[in-house]
């Protein structure tokens, strides 16, 4: 019998062809180890499988829809777009698919704190509320620069009762919040697990965020099947790091469906002006595992931007490069003019706010349409823009769209 995708990826070292592995300290070595442990046993485990189970439906509201955007696609006059609302599971994106999943491991494992960095504070007002669900403690560190254009969640975190630590070097950002997170996790290995907040790092959690997220894409392919008959033509999903991508694309990897990762084109194509790592990235170690990055002059982590703070990362993880090398993933990249059109777009034709991030998707979505006029096109729209409505609005002002 052939073995899915999944089954077969990664391999004993987490390794997706090239792509992966652990590149850590020998002070982690041993403390990972227990982690990939746990988890190959966790995770064909009745009671742990029941457990998470039980949590989705009765805590986060699990299934999400999937919701045909018809204005949207009318106004376009194009190929028909559907929408996966992770923007409706708890705390208002798909985040929470991987932090209660990481709790419950982190409970196993006998931790009592919790220790993350986040980009647009999703993951850390996910792992705030999966700390608060399961009675851990909570440290997330943050740039500078995001807590101060993220101001919303960074208040919804301390409400929780999260510790948020500013990450105030280099660019004061994503990047700088995983390094800041690490340095702090690595002097509490004994009490505290890092729960990475994408499908990013050391094997194996590239594997576990993705074995988590998995359940976007499970259900959105049941739920498709049963609104159309049929599988889509076309999924679509934004990628900094990749956990919501990966997410939905599990549920289609092996299917006759085409794949799109949707980054970040930000300002231009100039270094520095973008976060476009897979469509102009070369191979590279990053945060402890092989990937495709995006590099300076050095060789160095290249400075990134995006108006979306959940995608300004270098890297990306590694299931995506090796699926981009082998050809299963179709790159485009969308700018931060086209994302906030998006924005208003769908905020104005379906009365749905995305965040940012999910607006790239939305965005690549539309030009998509059109060149595929016969086509079905399911984007998963991973966040909800209560965050962004300020940064939005007094950055770009209020828009009237006309399609």
């Amino acid at each position: 019998m052939k073995k899915s995708h999944l089954q077969k990826y990664p391999d004993s070292e987490g390794f997706f062809g090239r792509f992966g592995g652990a590149y850590i300290p020998d002070i982690l070595k041993e403390e990972f180890e227990k982690i990939t442990k746990a988890y190959l046993k966790l995770k064909h485990s009745h009671d742990f499988i029941s457990e998470l189970r039980r949590i989705q439906k009765h805590f986060q509201g699990r299934p999400t829809p999937v919701y045909h955007a018809k204005r949207l696609s009318d106004a376009i006059g194009g190929a028909q777009i559907y929408l996966k609302r992770e923007d409706l599971n708890h705390m208002g994106a798909h985040k929470l698919n991987h932090c209660m999943g990481e709790a419950l491991l982190a409970k196993y494992l006998g931790k009592k704190k919790l220790i993350a960095e986040t980009g647009a504070g999703q993951h850390g007002v996910a792992l705030a509320t999966a700390a608060a669900y399961f009675g851990l403690e909570c440290e997330i560190h943050m740039g500078e620069v995001d807590i101060e254009k993220e101001h919303p969640n960074v208040v919804r975190m301390k409400i929780l009762g999260a510790e948020v630590v500013p990450a105030t070097h280099g660019l004061k950002t994503l990047k700088e919040a995983v390094d800041s997170a690490f340095e702090s996790y690595v002097k509490q290995l004994d009490t505290a697990l890092y729960a990475i907040g994408s499908v990013v790092g050391p094997h194996p959690f590239p594997m576990m965020v993705r074995d988590f997220q998995s359940v976007v894409g499970f259900e959105a392919k049941e739920q498709f099947l049963e609104m159309t008959g049929f599988l889509p033509d076309n999924v679509v999903a934004c990628v900094g790091g990749g956990s919501n991508a990966m997410g939905i694309f599990s549920g289609f990897i092996d299917d006759e469906v085409e794949l799109y990762a949707v980054e970040p084109l930000g300002k231009g194509t100039k270094l520095g002006e973008h976060a476009a790592t897979l469509m102009f990235g070369d191979e590279g170690v990053i945060h402890g595992f092989n990937t495709i990055m995006l590099k300076d002059e050095n060789g160095n982590p290249a400075p990134v931007y995006s108006i979306a703070s959940g995608l300004d990362y270098p890297g990306v993880g590694p299931e995506q490069a090796f699926l981009k090398e082998s050809g299963r993933l179709n790159i485009a990249a969308i700018t931060d003019e086209e994302t906030v059109d998006a924005f208003y777009a769908l905020s104005q034709y379906e009365g749905i706010i995305p965040a940012l991030e999910s607006a790239h998707a939305v965005a690549f979505a539309m030009k998509l349409a059109k060149e595929k006029p016969n086509d079905t096109i399911l984007v998963n729209l991973s966040g909800r823009g209560d965050k962004d409505i300020d940064f939005v609005v007094e950055n770009y002002g209020i828009r009237n769209i006309k399609l």
